[in-house]
């Protein structure tokens, strides 16, 4: 290995896990992040059972366990009705006696991987941007909108959809995509039946999420003309009137939703590099690369195998740019398949394809999850 230190740009899920599997190499990492409060835009997130066994990868599993409301199974209902169609368990791929899924509130997820990050030895700088990159092929030299500057093996751009990163690298890359579709999240108690995930399909289309003892979020899809930001006053009322046809199970909580200030609600926006995700010794990870919608609920889960898969490339390889062909090579079969299913589903959702057989392609993803990244 000839990599010694690296920039993180982005100290989200995927720069922070980055970070701790580049510093369990014995790589020296900073990070730095543009919010200089490092405030966490969301309400809860899933992550399955391949997520699981990365936090355990990372060393971090025990807090997070403790932060999260962990669950084995996944339960499907149909129609207006919100008929039960299946009920159905995941393997368990941290070991026998930890659970193969959890739901944690991104605050918490974010405490989690920042406390890691801290305690492997990441450098976090927070309010700071790159103004300038320089790479002369032996290392890159950055200037930071602070006035000061640093010299890299490596720069890892982990810094979204939006990805200025990617802008400077790949200039003439794919821009991001909205979908046509919204999601809107928003926490309430967690009744005890709802001890896995409930997912409601067709027509309307939304779910239930457990996430602490005592709370969970709920979340559903809407189509929205365009992407352009819903103002926070009556967005409670909003949320509450794209639940169209809601089966019983969500029509019962529609009521529970009367904060605005609660509402999390964003457009879906993708973005997927079939070609380069590297310049040099400048490399893309996560949602800079391959940004999907939620309809899989695997885009946080791939961004943080990728800074898993990205760290054991650079101890193997002779070089960087060795080391990022294989990241890549190792991470298009399961990137692609998420990115590229996850907008199907959405398609179908919106009648904008043929109606398939979902239960299908989701059997066929966690086939794939569970093998080795």
């Amino acid at each position: 290995m000839t990599v010694t230190s690296a920039l993180i740009i982005g100290g989200g899920i995927g720069g922070l896990t980055a970070g701790i599997a580049l510093r369990q190499k014995g790589i020296a990492v900073d990070i730095i992040e543009r919010d200089p409060t490092w405030s966490v835009y969301g309400v809860g997130i899933i992550q399955q059972m391949n997520v699981v066994r990365a936090m355990n990868d990372l060393g971090v599993l025990e807090n997070y366990l403790s932060h999260s409301y962990g669950f084995d199974s996944t339960t499907l209902f149909v129609g207006p009705a919100g008929v039960q169609e299946a009920k159905f368990d995941t393997p368990k791929l941290a070991g026998p006696n930890n659970p193969s899924n959890a739901g944690i509130r991104r605050p918490d997820l974010q405490k989690v991987l920042g406390e890691g990050a801290k305690a492997n030895g990441c450098n976090v700088r927070l309010g700071l941007t790159v103004t300038n990159m320089d790479d002369d092929g032996a290392g890159v030299d950055v200037t930071f909108s602070d006035g000061t500057t640093g010299r890299y093996d490596i720069v890892v751009g982990a810094d979204g959809v939006f990805s200025s990163t990617r802008q400077a690298i790949l200039p003439d890359a794919p821009k991001p995509n909205y979908t046509g579709q919204w999601v809107w999240r928003y926490n309430l108690p967690r009744p005890a039946e709802v001890d896995g995930i409930h997912i409601f399909a067709g027509p309307f289309n939304g779910g239930f999420v457990p996430m602490q003892e005592d709370l969970m979020y709920v979340f559903l899809l809407s189509e929205e003309p365009d992407s352009k930001p819903i103002p926070v006053e009556g967005s409670a009322a909003a949320m509450v009137a794209r639940a169209k046809m809601p089966p019983p199970q969500f029509a019962a909580i529609l009521d529970q939703i009367t904060d605005d200030a609660g509402v999390v609600a964003r457009p879906l926006e993708t973005i997927f590099l079939e070609g380069d995700w590297s310049k040099g010794r400048i490399v893309l990870i996560g949602d800079a690369v391959h940004a999907s919608t939620p309809q899989l609920a695997q885009g946080a889960g791939m961004a943080i195998e990728d800074g898993l898969v990205l760290a054991d490339e650079l101890a193997k390889a002779a070089t960087p740019e060795e080391a990022f062909a294989a990241y890549r090579t190792r991470r298009m079969p399961r990137v692609a398949h998420v990115a590229k299913n996850s907008i199907r589903i959405g398609d179908m959702q919106m009648g904008k394809i043929e109606p398939f057989n979902v239960g299908e392609l989701t059997g066929q993803t966690i086939g794939l999850m569970v093998q080795p990244i």
